[in-house]
């Protein structure tokens, strides 16, 4: 008499797994809180420089010296009940205001930018694992061909010869065209591995059209590296988009960004060091914390990948 296996216990799948494995790791717990305090701070930017009376492109002549080259009045940058974090040097401008809608333009570059290279470079890794051939040749050339570009120059050519146009689109587009082949291999090399799996070829057999397989069977398959990756790659466009605007090239003012604003801080690190500390902080921390929670994933999602 054949024995009967034992019935599997209620929120023990893989994804339930991997959820009760982050809730074990502080560093997740920390990560995952900071990361919501910034995507909170984006998404409530008009509300919260309402809040401190100031928005970011107003100027304060009276909070600043003329006398002492534009300094803030005032000590730590200018502090006070009317400026929680200070004011910018000469323009008087609100820190506190700046930062926060500093953080909706780096974090809305880089959200889209990744959407952009993640949907691309898993439609083109799975279409290439998993009809092979001359499609798979064709998009691994093309992903070799775009790895072969020394991007942070292409990027600092393409974004320097635009005119008129609107900066924040530009950058996100400029900065997902070179951020697909990674995560497109990734998917491809899983997509090779899935695609002769017994429970594909029965759907196969069954009739299933390549559409109906690559989203019912291949796509779940690939689901776990993907989130990891993503998550992985994500601090990669927040320096990427702080290092443009850093360079001139990227937002421009008066758009706040914390690239920019490091950029416009570091003539003043000596005589006003929290207007260069908060905006490096700010992007920091965001990196740290997005980084931190990507390893956590790659470790749980995809313990092979990890290992390479």
């Amino acid at each position: 008499m054949p024995t009967l296996s034992p019935p599997r216990r209620a929120g023990s799948g893989p994804w339930q797994l991997a959820r009760a494995e982050l809730r074990r790791r502080p560093s997740v717990k920390i990560s995952l809180a900071v990361i919501t305090l910034f995507i909170v701070m984006a998404v409530a930017a008009p509300l919260l420089s309402a809040l401190g009376g100031w928005g970011p492109d107003e100027f304060d002549k009276t909070a600043v010296d003329p006398y002492l080259g534009g300094l803030p009045i005032g000590p730590l940058g200018g502090i006070s009940a009317d400026h929680w974090l200070g004011v910018e040097p000469v323009t008087g401008r609100d820190l506190f205001a700046r930062i926060v809608h500093g953080a909706q333009v780096s974090l809305l570059i880089a959200f889209t930018a990744t959407a952009i290279v993640v949907v691309a470079g898993v439609a083109a890794g799975i279409a290439a694992g998993y009809f092979g051939g001359r499609t798979d040749t064709m998009l691994s050339r093309l992903m070799d061909l775009t790895m072969s570009f020394p991007s942070l120059i292409f990027m600092i050519a393409m974004m320097s010869v635009a005119r008129d146009v609107n900066r924040i689109v530009l950058m996100t587009l400029v900065i997902g065209l070179f951020g697909w082949p990674g995560i497109a291999r990734v998917v491809r090399g899983q997509t090779l591995s899935l695609k002769h799996r017994e429970y594909v070829d029965a759907a196969r057999v069954g009739g299933s059209g390549p559409w109906r397989i690559l989203t019912r069977d291949i796509l779940p398959g690939v689901a776990g590296p993907v989130i990891a990756y993503t998550t992985l790659i994500i601090p990669g466009m927040i320096a990427t988009e702080a290092a443009l605007s850093y360079l001139g090239v990227g937002v421009r003012p008066p758009t706040p960004s914390w690239g920019q604003m490091i950029a416009e801080s570091v003539a003043y690190y000596d005589t006003d060091p929290p207007y260069f500390v908060l905006p490096s902080l700010c992007l920091f921390l965001t990196v740290l914390a997005f980084t931190l929670l990507g390893d956590a994933l790659r470790d749980i999602l995809d313990p092979r990948g990890s290992r390479t």
